[in-house]
């Protein structure tokens, strides 16, 4: 199915629409509106991570619309960003009708993921954003052992992954996906709506994980003003709600359960 570029109520506000499912909500106008609420809640790390404004070096891996890099290019101007997205007919299309300020330091490989971390300098980024779907689902090869050390590596010390992930209680995919995740980076927080962590529905689970520190109380202080209402969980609430997979490696990766969200 052709991508597809759908207006909005909003006059320079679109979604970038593939194959009948919405991947990304961009407002030319404005693009620190990041309208889907779990973009929101990477928003709110990317916010938290570094001093307001302070530039950053953020790979992105998987880039639809590209709403996140134009948000860190508004809110942090001068910020080096490389986007990851092997779909080079979706970035011809985002780039003719939506197309990026200029100099806004955005750079798109057309390449997938894994073969893409594997060109990118050790201890060269500070963040790295992974929300990635193939078919609706997220790219088992992005959640197992040996990613994880890949994401690692290209971190600086005190670097953030933050890992889009996609499931419904009891959890079982994530369990193992976060299991992998700490193999090489331990200390994790998780953040998602109060109705998928009670199995109301499916959502996203965020994951945020360092070698260092992760911002938890920052992000519980973003909880009180969010337009969507979202639980922060700590490392330990992680271990307890989320905690028992076993990691998934590259010879036994899934893809993410089939879940609408």
């Amino acid at each position: 199915m052709p991508v597809e570029i759908v207006a909005t109520e909003r006059p320079e506000a679109f979604v970038v629409r593939l194959d009948g499912r919405d991947q990304s909500h961009v407002d030319l106008a404005d693009p620190t509106r990041l309208d889907f609420p779990y973009v929101r809640r990477i928003g709110d790390v990317l916010d938290a991570c570094a001093p307001p404004s302070a530039p950053l070096r953020v790979l992105h891996v998987g880039g639809a619309g590209l709403t996140v890099p134009r948000y860190v290019a508004t809110t942090r101007p001068g910020s080096a960003q490389v986007v990851l997205e092997p779909d080079a007919e979706v970035t011809e299309r985002v780039r003719a009708d939506l197309p990026l300020p200029r100099r806004s330091g955005i750079k798109v490989r057309p390449v997938a993921g894994r073969p893409g971390l594997a060109a990118v300098r050790d201890g060269s980024q500070d963040v790295v954003v992974v929300d990635a779907f193939a078919g609706g689902r997220v790219p088992g090869d992005l959640v197992t052992t040996e990613a994880a050390l890949d994401h690692a590596r290209v971190l600086a010390a005190e670097g953030l992954l933050v890992l889009n992930l996609v499931d419904v209680a009891p959890f079982a995919w994530a369990r193992r996906a976060l299991a992998a995740v700490r193999t090489a980076l331990p200390e994790v927080l998780v953040t998602a709506e109060p109705a998928t962590l009670r199995a109301r529905r499916a959502g996203n689970l965020l994951v945020v994980a360092s070698r260092g520190t992760v911002p938890t109380a920052a992000l519980t202080a973003h909880v009180a003003t969010s337009p969507a209402p979202y639980r922060v969980l700590g490392p330990a609430a992680v271990s307890d709600t989320l905690g028992g997979g076993t990691p998934f490696t590259d010879a036994d990766a899934e893809d993410s359960p089939a879940t609408q969200v």
